[in-house]
Protein backbone atom coordinates (compact mmCIF):
# COMPACT_ATOMS: atom_id res chain seq x y z
CA UNK A 1 0.00 0.00 0.00
CA UNK A 2 1.03 3.30 -0.45
CA UNK A 3 1.32 5.90 2.10
CA UNK A 4 -1.67 7.62 1.96
CA UNK A 5 -3.78 3.94 1.37
CA UNK A 6 -1.60 2.90 4.58
CA UNK A 7 -2.77 5.88 7.01
CA UNK A 8 -6.28 5.52 5.57
CA UNK A 9 -6.30 2.10 6.49
CA UNK A 10 -4.70 2.19 9.78
CA UNK A 11 -7.20 5.15 10.83
CA UNK A 12 -10.77 3.29 9.02
CA UNK A 13 -10.67 -0.97 9.40
CA UNK A 14 -13.32 -0.76 7.04
CA UNK A 15 -10.93 0.78 4.49
CA UNK A 16 -8.08 -2.01 6.04
CA UNK A 17 -10.40 -4.51 5.34
CA UNK A 18 -10.52 -3.38 1.43
CA UNK A 19 -7.23 -3.37 1.44
CA UNK A 20 -7.42 -7.26 1.61
CA UNK A 21 -9.86 -7.56 -0.56
CA UNK A 22 -12.75 -7.89 1.95
CA UNK A 23 -15.47 -5.38 0.60
CA UNK A 24 -18.02 -5.44 4.02
CA UNK A 25 -21.71 -5.14 4.10
CA UNK A 26 -23.22 -2.22 6.38
CA UNK A 27 -23.56 -4.20 9.19
CA UNK A 28 -19.88 -5.64 9.41
CA UNK A 29 -18.83 -1.94 8.76
CA UNK A 30 -20.54 -0.90 11.74
CA UNK A 31 -18.96 -3.32 13.64
CA UNK A 32 -15.52 -3.08 12.91
CA UNK A 33 -16.07 0.82 13.31
CA UNK A 34 -17.68 0.42 16.52
CA UNK A 35 -15.67 2.30 19.05
CA UNK A 36 -17.26 0.25 22.27
CA UNK A 37 -14.85 -1.92 24.07
CA UNK A 38 -17.83 -4.60 24.42
CA UNK A 39 -19.31 -6.22 21.21
CA UNK A 40 -21.59 -8.84 20.93
CA UNK A 41 -22.74 -10.30 17.28
CA UNK A 42 -25.82 -12.69 17.12
CA UNK A 43 -25.50 -13.76 13.70
CA UNK A 44 -26.41 -16.36 11.02
CA UNK A 45 -24.45 -19.16 9.75
CA UNK A 46 -22.40 -18.18 6.87
CA UNK A 47 -22.45 -14.57 7.20
CA UNK A 48 -18.82 -13.65 7.58
CA UNK A 49 -17.96 -13.60 11.51
CA UNK A 50 -14.48 -15.51 11.15
CA UNK A 51 -13.74 -12.76 8.63
CA UNK A 52 -14.48 -10.33 10.78
CA UNK A 53 -12.21 -11.47 13.79
CA UNK A 54 -9.77 -12.29 11.62
CA UNK A 55 -10.00 -8.73 10.30
CA UNK A 56 -10.11 -7.14 13.48
CA UNK A 57 -7.74 -8.79 14.92
CA UNK A 58 -4.94 -7.97 12.64
CA UNK A 59 -5.84 -4.50 12.43
CA UNK A 60 -5.24 -4.03 15.81
CA UNK A 61 -1.97 -5.94 16.09
CA UNK A 62 -0.99 -3.66 13.17
CA UNK A 63 -1.81 -0.37 14.00
CA UNK A 64 -1.36 -0.58 17.82
CA UNK A 65 1.77 -1.69 18.75
CA UNK A 66 2.89 -4.13 21.75
CA UNK A 67 -0.56 -5.33 21.23
CA UNK A 68 -1.85 -8.98 22.85
CA UNK A 69 -4.43 -10.27 20.74
CA UNK A 70 -5.72 -13.18 21.97
CA UNK A 71 -8.85 -15.12 19.69
CA UNK A 72 -10.64 -18.08 21.12
CA UNK A 73 -12.70 -20.55 19.30
CA UNK A 74 -14.28 -24.29 20.69
CA UNK A 75 -11.85 -26.17 19.34
CA UNK A 76 -8.74 -26.57 18.45
CA UNK A 77 -9.73 -27.37 14.30
CA UNK A 78 -11.38 -23.85 14.71
CA UNK A 79 -8.73 -22.21 16.12
CA UNK A 80 -6.27 -23.48 13.35
CA UNK A 81 -8.90 -21.97 10.47
CA UNK A 82 -8.87 -19.12 12.32
CA UNK A 83 -5.08 -18.29 12.39
CA UNK A 84 -5.13 -19.98 8.65
CA UNK A 85 -7.51 -17.11 7.65
CA UNK A 86 -5.79 -14.41 9.37
CA UNK A 87 -2.54 -15.04 8.41
CA UNK A 88 -3.52 -14.96 4.96
CA UNK A 89 -4.50 -11.70 4.98
CA UNK A 90 -1.53 -10.82 6.50
CA UNK A 91 0.38 -12.44 3.65
CA UNK A 92 -2.11 -10.79 1.01
CA UNK A 93 -0.91 -6.92 2.78
CA UNK A 94 2.90 -8.32 1.63
CA UNK A 95 3.84 -8.86 5.20
CA UNK A 96 3.81 -5.21 6.21
CA UNK A 97 6.00 -5.39 9.56
CA UNK A 98 8.42 -8.12 9.56
CA UNK A 99 7.34 -11.35 11.48
CA UNK A 100 9.49 -12.46 14.82
CA UNK A 101 7.79 -15.26 15.07
CA UNK A 102 5.48 -17.85 13.72
CA UNK A 103 4.06 -20.79 15.32
CA UNK A 104 1.37 -22.88 14.38
CA UNK A 105 -1.52 -20.50 15.40
CA UNK A 106 0.56 -17.69 16.66
CA UNK A 107 2.35 -14.52 15.08
CA UNK A 108 5.01 -12.24 16.76
CA UNK A 109 5.47 -8.70 14.56
CA UNK A 110 8.36 -6.24 15.06
CA UNK A 111 6.36 -3.91 16.26
CA UNK A 112 5.61 -6.26 19.36
CA UNK A 113 2.38 -7.21 18.79
CA UNK A 114 1.45 -10.53 19.48
CA UNK A 115 -1.60 -12.55 17.98
CA UNK A 116 -2.42 -15.93 19.64
CA UNK A 117 -5.15 -18.18 18.81
CA UNK A 118 -6.54 -20.69 21.31
CA UNK A 119 -9.13 -23.12 21.62
CA UNK A 120 -11.23 -21.58 24.29
CA UNK A 121 -10.92 -22.88 27.78
CA UNK A 122 -10.19 -21.98 31.22
CA UNK A 123 -7.01 -24.09 31.17
CA UNK A 124 -5.65 -22.17 27.81
CA UNK A 125 -5.54 -18.54 29.07
CA UNK A 126 -4.13 -19.07 31.97
CA UNK A 127 -0.21 -17.26 31.78
CA UNK A 128 -1.76 -14.74 29.48
CA UNK A 129 -1.93 -11.28 31.30
CA UNK A 130 -2.49 -7.56 29.36
CA UNK A 131 -4.62 -8.62 26.85
CA UNK A 132 -5.87 -5.79 24.10
CA UNK A 133 -8.20 -7.93 22.77
CA UNK A 134 -10.05 -10.96 23.15
CA UNK A 135 -12.31 -12.12 20.64
CA UNK A 136 -14.21 -15.41 21.08
CA UNK A 137 -15.31 -16.74 17.87
CA UNK A 138 -18.47 -19.29 18.48
CA UNK A 139 -18.89 -17.78 22.11
CA UNK A 140 -22.40 -19.67 22.50
CA UNK A 141 -20.34 -22.99 22.82
CA UNK A 142 -17.34 -21.90 24.51
CA UNK A 143 -17.57 -22.62 28.42
CA UNK A 144 -18.88 -20.56 30.85
CA UNK A 145 -15.74 -20.69 33.01
CA UNK A 146 -13.78 -19.09 30.36
CA UNK A 147 -15.67 -16.06 30.49
CA UNK A 148 -15.94 -15.20 34.12
CA UNK A 149 -11.94 -15.97 34.08
CA UNK A 150 -11.33 -13.33 31.55
CA UNK A 151 -13.12 -10.72 32.87
CA UNK A 152 -10.82 -9.28 35.84
CA UNK A 153 -7.99 -9.66 32.88
CA UNK A 154 -9.88 -6.96 30.58
CA UNK A 155 -10.42 -5.05 33.63
CA UNK A 156 -6.87 -4.74 34.80
CA UNK A 157 -5.65 -4.01 31.18
CA UNK A 158 -8.52 -2.31 29.73
CA UNK A 159 -8.77 -4.55 26.86
CA UNK A 160 -12.08 -5.02 24.01
CA UNK A 161 -13.63 -7.70 24.04
CA UNK A 162 -16.24 -9.53 21.46
CA UNK A 163 -18.33 -12.02 21.39
CA UNK A 164 -19.42 -13.32 17.80
CA UNK A 165 -21.49 -16.59 17.47
CA UNK A 166 -24.69 -18.11 16.41
CA UNK A 167 -27.18 -19.11 18.76
CA UNK A 168 -26.85 -22.40 20.58
CA UNK A 169 -29.94 -22.41 22.87
CA UNK A 170 -31.36 -20.51 25.86
CA UNK A 171 -28.25 -21.32 28.21
CA UNK A 172 -24.78 -20.20 28.77
CA UNK A 173 -23.41 -16.19 28.99
CA UNK A 174 -23.54 -15.69 25.13
CA UNK A 175 -27.60 -16.02 25.84
CA UNK A 176 -27.54 -14.30 29.21
CA UNK A 177 -25.52 -10.89 28.03
CA UNK A 178 -27.54 -10.93 24.82
CA UNK A 179 -30.67 -10.97 26.65
CA UNK A 180 -30.03 -9.14 29.62
CA UNK A 181 -26.33 -7.92 29.61
CA UNK A 182 -25.68 -3.97 29.74
CA UNK A 183 -22.88 -1.58 28.14
CA UNK A 184 -22.31 -4.40 24.92
CA UNK A 185 -22.83 -2.89 21.32
CA UNK A 186 -25.12 -5.51 19.91
CA UNK A 187 -25.74 -6.69 16.69
CA UNK A 188 -28.21 -9.05 15.58
CA UNK A 189 -27.72 -9.81 11.26
CA UNK A 190 -30.50 -12.91 10.38
CA UNK A 191 -29.44 -15.00 7.14
CA UNK A 192 -31.95 -13.20 5.07
CA UNK A 193 -29.51 -9.72 5.79
CA UNK A 194 -26.44 -11.34 3.94
CA UNK A 195 -26.46 -10.46 0.28
CA UNK A 196 -24.23 -13.50 0.04
CA UNK A 197 -27.36 -15.81 0.80
CA UNK A 198 -29.97 -16.37 -1.53
CA UNK A 199 -33.72 -16.53 -0.67
CA UNK A 200 -33.46 -20.49 -2.74
CA UNK A 201 -30.73 -21.68 -0.71
CA UNK A 202 -32.47 -20.50 2.47
CA UNK A 203 -35.71 -21.96 1.56
CA UNK A 204 -34.09 -25.33 0.92
CA UNK A 205 -32.26 -25.47 4.41
CA UNK A 206 -35.75 -24.50 6.26
CA UNK A 207 -37.20 -27.66 4.29
CA UNK A 208 -33.59 -30.03 4.88
CA UNK A 209 -33.14 -28.84 8.62
CA UNK A 210 -36.85 -28.18 9.92
CA UNK A 211 -38.11 -24.77 11.45
CA UNK A 212 -36.12 -25.42 15.12
CA UNK A 213 -32.92 -25.89 13.33
CA UNK A 214 -33.42 -23.50 10.44
CA UNK A 215 -34.52 -20.46 12.59
CA UNK A 216 -31.02 -20.85 15.58
CA UNK A 217 -29.16 -21.45 12.53
CA UNK A 218 -30.19 -19.14 10.12
CA UNK A 219 -32.48 -16.87 12.23
CA UNK A 220 -30.40 -15.79 15.16
CA UNK A 221 -33.18 -16.94 17.38
CA UNK A 222 -32.38 -18.55 20.74
CA UNK A 223 -34.42 -22.51 21.16
CA UNK A 224 -35.27 -24.45 23.73
CA UNK A 225 -32.48 -27.54 24.05
CA UNK A 226 -34.10 -29.66 22.40
CA UNK A 227 -33.86 -32.62 25.00
CA UNK A 228 -35.70 -30.12 27.38
CA UNK A 229 -38.52 -31.68 29.52
CA UNK A 230 -39.90 -28.02 30.89
CA UNK A 231 -39.04 -24.70 28.55
CA UNK A 232 -36.81 -21.84 30.05
CA UNK A 233 -40.18 -19.84 30.61
CA UNK A 234 -42.02 -22.41 32.15
CA UNK A 235 -39.00 -23.22 34.64
CA UNK A 236 -38.35 -18.82 35.40
CA UNK A 237 -42.35 -18.84 36.60
CA UNK A 238 -41.89 -21.62 39.34
CA UNK A 239 -39.02 -19.36 40.83
CA UNK A 240 -40.51 -17.50 43.22
CA UNK A 241 -39.15 -15.06 45.93
CA UNK A 242 -41.99 -15.07 47.79
CA UNK A 243 -41.41 -18.75 49.42
CA UNK A 244 -40.72 -18.71 52.35
CA UNK A 245 -37.51 -20.89 53.43
CA UNK A 246 -38.17 -24.88 55.08
CA UNK A 247 -35.48 -23.36 57.94
CA UNK A 248 -35.19 -20.21 58.92
CA UNK A 249 -31.42 -18.42 58.91
CA UNK A 250 -29.38 -20.48 61.13
CA UNK A 251 -32.10 -23.50 62.22
CA UNK A 252 -29.72 -25.92 59.33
Amino acid sequence: MSGVAELKAALDPVRFAESVGVVPDLWQAEFLRSTSDRLLLNCSRQSGKSTLSSIMALHRALYHPESLVLLLAPALRQSQELFAKLFGFYSDLGEPLKKFGERRLSLELSNGSRIVTLPGSEKTIRGYSGVSLLILDEAARIEDPLYYSVRPMLAVSGGRIALLSTPFGKRGVFYDEWMEGSGWHKFEVPATECPRISAAFLQEERESLGDWWYEQEYMCKFKENVDSVFSSALIEEAMSDDVEPLFAEGER
